[in-house]
C-alpha cells in the first residue's frame, strides 16, 4: 500500500508540476521575457517547487536527511537530464548550444553548491534566532546570482518585448491562475509522498539519506524532464538548459531556505556527512557539463558525446558510493 501512495503521489506531483511550468511559460510569454531568462528563474523555480516543499514536509516529518537527500540528489539529477537529453538528441549536439550564454548561470551554480559543501565542512557555529549564518549567507548569494544574470540578459536578449505573442496564447489572467492552481495541489499532494517515501526508507532498511538522494530526487526532478523535453522538441534549446542549470541554482537556495523551518540548530551542521559524496558529485558534475559547453569536446563514443556519457558514469559512480557508505 505504501508502493501505491507513493507512485500515485509521485505522478500527481509530476502531472502539476509540469502544468505550473506550462502556465509559467505563458506567464513569461504575457510579460515579454526571453527564452533564457525564462528557463533559469521562472521555468526554474517552477519545476523545482516539489523539491522545496519535499524539504519542508521532510523537516516537519522528522527526517532532515531526507529533505538533503532530496535537494543535492536533484542537482546531479539535473546534470543526468543535460546527458540524457544530449544523447536523445545526439544529431542536433545540445550540450554545445549552450555555450557562452548559460555560462554565467553554470558558474554560479558551480560556486552554490560548493559554498554549500563548504559550509557542510566546516559546520559554522554561528546563528542569527534559529537560522544558521551560512544559511543566510547561501540565500544572499543566490540572489546576488539573480542579480547578475538579470544584468547580463538585459544586455542584449535578456527582454524581449518586441517579440510577437503567438495566436492562441491563453491571457495573463488565465496563466497566473493556473500557475497558482497548479501550486495549491502541489502543496496539498506533497506531504503523502514525503511521508510514503520515509515509509518506504524503513522498510527497505536503506535509510532517508539513500531513499532521499535516488527515489525523492527523481520523482521531484521529474518535472525538470518533461519541461526540458518538451522545450527541446519545440526547438527552445536556451529554456532547456537555462532550466536544468537554474534549477540547481535554486535547489541551493532551497538547500538554505529550508534552515527556515529547522528550529533544531543549524541545519547545515545537522546533515549525514554522507551527503558530502553526493554534494561533490552534483559539484563535478555541474562543472563537467559548463566545461563541456565552453570547449566544444568534438570526441564522440558511437553516437554519443563523451562529456554527456561521463556525466551519465559519475552519476552512477556516486550512487554507487554513497550506498556503501
Amino acid at each position: 500500500m505504501v508502493w501505491v501512495e507513493f507512485v500515485l503521489s509521485a505522478i500527481l506531483i509530476t502531472l502539476a508540476a509540469t502544468q505550473l511550468a506550462k502556465y509559467g511559460d505563458i506567464i513569461a510569454i504575457r510579460t515579454g521575457l526571453s527564452g533564457m531568462f525564462i528557463g533559469v528563474l521562472l521555468l526554474a523555480g517552477a519545476t523545482s517547487l516539489p523539491e522545496v516543499l519535499t524539504s519542508i514536509n521532510a523537516l516537519k516529518q522528522g527526517t532532515p536527511n531526507l529533505a538533503a537527500g532530496n535537494l543535492f540528489g536533484s542537482n546531479t539529477i539535473n546534470m543526468l537530464i543535460l546527458a540524457v537529453i544530449d544523447m536523445i538528441h545526439c544529431r542536433r549536439r545540445i550540450l554545445r548550444k549552450a555555450a557562452f550564454k548559460h555560462a554565467l548561470t553554470g558558474s554560479i551554480s558551480v560556486f552554490l553548491i560548493g559554498l554549500a559543501v563548504y559550509f557542510m565542512m566546516v559546520k559554522i557555529p554561528v546563528q542569527l534566532g534559529w537560522i544558521g549564518l551560512d544559511s543566510l549567507l547561501i540565500i544572499l548569494c543566490y540572489f546576488i546570482g539573480v542579480r547578475l544574470i538579470e544584468k547580463n540578459s538585459s544586455h542584449g536578449s535578456g527582454f524581449s518585448t518586441k517579440k510577437e505573442i503567438p495566436q492562441g496564447t491563453p491571457t495573463l489572467w488565465r496563466g497566473l491562475a493556473g500557475f497558482f492552481i497548479a501550486a495549491g495541489l502541489l502543496v496539498l499532494i506533497n506531504p503523502f509522498m514525503v511521508r510514503s517515501a520515509n515509509q518506504i526508507a524503513d522498510i527497505t532498511g536503506l535509510g532517508a539519506t539513500f531513499i532521499g538522494t535516488v527515489l525523492v530526487a527523481l520523482v521531484t526532478s521529474l518535472p525538470e524532464l518533461v519541461t526540458a523535453i518538451v522545450a527541446v522538441r519545440i526547438g527552445a534549446d536556451d529554456m532547456a538548459i537555462g532550466n536544468l542549470f537554474g534549477s540547481n541554482m535554486f535547489n541551493v537556495f532551497a538547500l538554505g531556505l529550508t534552515d527556515l523551518f529547522y528550529t533544531q540548530g543549524n541545519f547545515l551542521s545537522s546533515i549525514d556527512p554522507s551527503f558530502l559524496i553526493i554534494g561533490m558529485a552534483g559539484l563535478l558534475m555541474t562543472g563537467m557539463g559548463l566545461i563541456g559547453n565552453l570547449a566544444k569536446l568534438e570526441k564522440r563514443i558511437v553516437l554519443f558525446e563523451v562529456d554527456a556519457i561521463a556525466l551519465v558514469l559519475i552519476y552512477i559512480a556516486s550512487l554507487w558510493l554513497l550506498y556503501k557508505r
